[in-house]
């Protein structure tokens, strides 16, 4: 089954039974995780009842097929002697495909908006999976002004002066202490831009509650909603948030939430928990990741992210304190 074709839940439980089928046997750490948990793979009819993955062990262990190679590898940020996750990418053409048709599914053609990027601090090492995609996204807007800005927030102000009386379409991805940096020096009211926040202060500011900081954004971009991407180094898609912190995942992706107290259950909407992920598109690696962020759903499948687990080290995706 071609992942980016599925149109409804039959068909995503059938691919989640599919890959999970496959990576139970090909991916040796996977194997080994579920074969601790005595879990008989054939006794799974459902993705509900699949074994998540602990997202550590991609700290620790290549998660690949067997005797597959990696077209890429991702790694997330960390401070200096933490170990970084690593994320083997056997087929990067997956990952493009699952960003391209992920950031369409939201924000409609890349080649009819202008896709500006304030992420020092992904800039500045190697690895990132924003990065690669980001870029690949500035190149297939096909916009003259599309581009990445490190700290030159005055030709990022001008840039953004002469779009907004051109009316054109525009979306600015920014790390969130960058984005406070640039409005505290210069101010715009430019409310057809989306502002795309993708990450935390990385140690660069105090943290603030969601809607705090999404206010200030707000006053200071002149946009009345700020949007966020949910995404991470062990994964091959995003979830994104038109406004309020609350997340829609692409048909391929899906967020369930596990009880802190037995991670093999499952809760149901609307109360906190451990978020799980299921990325179909990480087909040579794992597509049932338990991450150390905490979450709720609701019933349409939409979600939001309350904070990480204590004493968890702080990552690339994307988190506010609430």
């Amino acid at each position: 089954m071609n992942i980016f074709n599925i149109q409804n839940e039959n068909e995503f439980n059938d691919a989640c039974l599919d890959a999970f089928k496959l990576q139970s046997q090909t991916i040796p750490v996977y194997t080994e995780f579920i074969n601790a948990l005595k879990i008989c793979s054939d006794d799974i009819k459902h993705y509900s009842n699949i074994p998540f993955l602990p997202v550590s062990l991609f700290k620790t262990h290549s998660i690949i097929e067997d005797k597959a190679f990696a077209d890429v590898v991702f790694s997330s940020s960390g401070t200096t002697g933490d170990f970084t996750s690593k994320h083997y990418v056997h087929d990067i053409e997956i990952y493009e495909k699952s960003y391209l048709k992920g950031f369409e599914h939201f924000y409609g053609k890349i080649n009819e908006v202008c896709i500006l990027a304030l992420l020092p601090n992904y800039l500045e090492r190697e690895g990132s999976s924003l990065i690669y995609m980001v870029e690949d996204l500035i190149k297939k807007s096909e916009h003259q002004n599309s581009g990445f800005f490190l700290y030159n927030h005055q030709n990022l102000f001008d840039i953004l002066i002469d779009l907004k009386t051109k009316k054109q379409p525009t979306i600015l991805i920014g790390v969130t202490y960058a984005l406070l940096d640039f409005i505290e020096a210069y101010q715009l009211n430019f409310p057809e831009m989306v502002v795309m926040e993708t990450g935390g202060m990385k140690g660069k500011r105090k943290e603030m509650i969601r809607e705090e900081l999404h206010k200030t954004l707000s006053d200071g971009f002149g946009v009345s909603k700020i949007h966020s991407e949910y995404g991470m180094t062990e994964l091959l898609s995003q979830a994104y948030s038109k406004g309020d912190g609350v997340f829609d995942c692409p048909p391929w992706m899906k967020v369930l939430i596990r009880d802190t107290n037995d991670p093999l259950t499952l809760l149901k909407s609307q109360r906190a928990g451990g978020i799980n992920v299921i990325d179909l598109a990480n087909i040579h690696s794992c597509s049932f990741i338990a991450t150390q962020d905490l979450g709720k759903t609701y019933d349409n499948g939409s979600f939001e992210v309350l904070g990480r687990f204590d004493n968890s080290d702080i990552r690339g995706c994307n988190l506010m304190i609430v």
